[in-house]
């Protein structure tokens, strides 16, 4: 707990730490809301929802819609921010000597690890509530301003939402943690990872419509459990980018929280077993 309060200290004060949630802030609100709401006023084609009618957008700026809303930019440009929080986290502390100084100091290397990795949590459940609770404001503003009745979801619905959620950006950013680990610095690593996020999986899933074996691989990526679980929560008809129906919803939430368990013990091993320059 020591080294939880401390590593929050330090990445409170950290100004790359708020470009990075403010830039998930700011994209979700973007493709969340914003840009449905002025294809939507202004009576065109289709910005962000191609296929679409402007009824069916108008539906997703209700209220009723906000679990859906809230999921569906996770599993891509969410997950890839959470990546690089993480692995700035972790990189950087090879960069600036923090971890030297701390192993040296008299803390074990396991609770120095955990503590950061109990830090990074933090910031990824504060910055998941702040993303509901502007979610929650905007939709409220819109359904008032079109003088629609304020039906909200389910209770049950939106903390499904929240947990999904949650579970996707917690995947993701003890991956970019354990790849600023690895590579004692956040640069090399996190490109690759962004890469393999945003490039390479899209490209593998492609060709296993082609190839039986390359689609039997793909369900067992990272990237396809966090877009199912995603998808569990819009459900079907949405076409948003990184959100898949491949794996049911309780199959994709065993792995993401296979892949989780399996990140955070990488990494706490490789911390203790290795040098520490």
């Amino acid at each position: 707990m020591n080294s939880f309060r401390a590593e929050l200290l330090r990445l409170r004060r950290w100004p790359a730490i708020w470009v990075t949630l403010g830039a998930w802030i700011f994209l979700a609100l973007l493709f969340g809301y914003v840009f449905n709401y002025v294809t939507y006023t202004s009576g065109g084609g289709n910005f962000s929802n191609e296929g679409q009618s402007l009824a069916q957008i108008y539906v997703q700026l209700l209220p009723e819609a906000l679990p859906g809303v809230l999921v569906q930019g996770m599993p891509l440009f969410g997950g890839a921010l959470m990546m690089v929080l993480g692995a700035i986290v972790a990189g950087n502390g090879y960069g600036y000597g923090t971890w030297k100084t701390i192993y040296t100091q008299g803390p074990s290397r396991r609770a120095v690890t955990l503590g950061s990795l109990l830090a990074l949590s933090a910031l990824v459940v504060g910055v998941l509530l702040l993303t509901l609770a502007l979610f929650g404001a905007c939709t409220t503003a819109i359904a008032l301003s079109e003088g629609e009745a304020l039906v909200w979801p389910p209770l049950t619905d939106l903390a499904a939402a929240v947990g999904a959620g949650l579970l996707v950006l917690e995947m993701w950013a003890p991956a970019g943690y354990f790849l600023g680990t690895a590579a004692r610095g956040p640069a090399l690593w996190v490109g690759l990872g962004l890469v393999w996020a945003l490039v390479i999986e899209q490209l593998l899933r492609g060709v296993g419509g082609l190839l039986g074996p390359v689609e039997a691989a793909t369900r067992v990526l990272p990237g396809t459990a966090a877009g199912s679980l995603a998808g569990a929560i819009v459900g079907p008809g949405g076409d948003t980018p990184g959100v898949l129906d491949v794996l049911s919803g309780p199959v994709a939430a065993a792995s993401v929280t296979g892949y989780l368990v399996v990140l955070v013990t990488a990494t706490v091993v490789l911390a203790q077993r290795r040098d520490v320059v």
